[in-house]
């Protein structure tokens, strides 16, 4: 599996979510720029002693990315589609990218990508999940799917 991290700001978030890579065995992207620095030490305190054992690739852009992974299988979150996560059936080689966390996927990559946005469901009171509690929600999915095979 892959995590995608377009442009995350708050490195407690990317720590953790490199953590949860690490015990799945799932590669993690990250997509510049950056709202941190990877030498910053609450991405190593959220990370614990985990995060110099995480599958890391860093892009200098979507495009980059984009480019080096032309037949890859992406699942887009946001909260603007009707989509579960839970209604997709995963394959070990997907990738799930999340956007930055004070604004999400930009639109003109959702637009593109309608058929492969999915959403977690949760009352309309707040505007969305905390970004590492969601990556993991949909991660483990897609692993009960796959039996577990880590």
């Amino acid at each position: 599996m892959n995590i995608v991290l377009l442009n995350p700001e708050i490195p407690y978030n990317t720590g953790n979510i490199g953590r949860s890579c690490v015990l799945t065995n799932t590669k993690l992207h990250l997509i510049k720029p950056l709202g941190f620095s990877l030498d910053e030490k609450q991405i190593k305190r959220s990370g614990l002693d985990y995060w110099h054992l995480v599958n890391l690739k860093i892009w200098e852009s979507y495009e980059e990315f984009l480019e080096a992974n032309k037949n890859a299988n992406i699942y887009y979150t946001t909260t603007k589609t009707k989509q579960n996560y839970s209604d997709i059936k995963y394959s070990s080689d997907d990738f799930i990218m999340f956007g930055p966390e004070s604004r999400g996927i930009p639109e003109e990559i959702l637009n593109r990508n309608k058929e492969n946005c999915i959403t977690i469901p949760m009352i309309k009171m707040g505007r969305s999940l905390n970004l590492s509690n969601s990556a993991v929600i949909i991660l483990y999915e897609a692993f009960r799917q796959l039996d577990f095979k880590f």
